[in-house]
């Protein structure tokens, strides 16, 4: 980000202030802003809570510093004002955000660029009310970028190279890993990824071949062991002995059959309701906060870890 060292970030729910973190500790002045009074006056605190993690987590070695760059500001042309960049984590939620995007485009200079947290909204969605769209794009984080370092850097048609290539350069700059989304898609790569193992594990849940906490258990104890430091295509090319092209002719069959399968998307209110049952059963709901640390502390010890391995490699 050339000559200008000022972010601002609009949101201070969970997203928006770890993006405050990912920012101030990679040296940049962050002001946060939020249009509900409560969420952000509670934000220092839970921002200073994830900095105290991260240093006793090993990834983090002045927190105080960190949290001495963000500052909090409820009127957004003051918080946007001579800002570099600017990080939209607001609802998911089309009219809004096109409402915003243009207001913003108002407020601020026209070398600013305004990027969205969405999860799967296309910019050229969100971007029909400005007169200029080409310096708006999505940057759509993991919950919590603090800990989990993939961006997903989705321009619209009419975002511009230079964009683009800012912004890549910025992630990688606040140690973050981005991947160019190099087409519109709704859902972009991650969630599209996501939501087919999503929707295979509400049909089996569904089904009654197997419970909420037995299906979480296949991944967490067993594709996710592989997934924390390689993707889907390179672990298959190193499950058969002669690589892809070997495992496809060895299990494509079965998977073929098995997609082919598939019926209807099981998104019904009868699964959501039993999935919610046997999630509440084991975790009651006032036990939501604790288990969104517990998850941050361990995603931490996990980065911890990958970051020494990959060193030692």
């Amino acid at each position: 980000m050339a000559g200008n060292e000022r972010i601002a970030v609009i949101g201070a729910g969970f997203i928006g202030r770890a993006w405050a973190v990912v920012f101030a500790r990679a040296g940049f002045e962050v002001t946060i802003t939020d249009i509900d009074a409560t969420s952000l006056a509670a934000a220092r605190r839970r921002i200073e809570t994830t900095l105290t993690d991260l240093e006793q987590a090993g990834l983090i070695e002045d927190p105080q510093r960190a949290l001495d760059r963000i500052a909090g500001e409820a009127d957004l042309a003051k918080a946007v004002a001579g800002a570099g960049y600017v990080q939209e984590c607001g609802p998911e939620n089309v009219e809004i955000k096109s409402r915003l995007f243009a207001e913003l485009e108002e407020l601020t200079g026209a070398d600013t660029i305004l990027a969205s947290s969405t999860s799967g909204i296309t910019a050229s969605t969100f971007n029909r009310l400005m007169r200029d769209p080409s310096r708006a794009l999505v940057a759509h984080p993991v919950n919590p970028p603090s800990v989990i370092p993939l961006v997903e850097v989705a321009p619209s048609p009419e975002t511009t190279e230079t964009v683009v290539a800012r912004t890549m350069a910025l992630m990688e700059r606040v140690g973050q890993k981005p991947i160019l989304v190099r087409r519109e898609i709704e859902g972009f790569v991650l969630n599209r990824l996501q939501g087919a193992l999503l929707n295979e594990a509400l049909r089996l849940l569904r089904d009654g071949v197997a419970s909420a906490a037995d299906i979480d258990r296949a991944v967490s104890d067993g594709l996710g062991r592989r997934w924390a430091f390689m993707g889907p295509l390179q672990t298959i090319d190193l499950n058969a002995p002669g690589g892809a092209g070997d495992y496809a002719d060895r299990y494509g069959p079965i998977y073929r059959r098995v997609d082919e399968a598939r019926d209807a998307q099981p998104w019904t209110e009868e699964v959501i309701a039993r999935l919610v049952e046997q999630l509440r059963d084991a975790d009651p709901a006032d036990t939501h906060d604790a288990r969104c640390d517990w998850r941050d502390r361990r995603l931490m010890a996990l980065t911890a870890h990958l970051q020494t391995a990959t060193k030692r490699h």
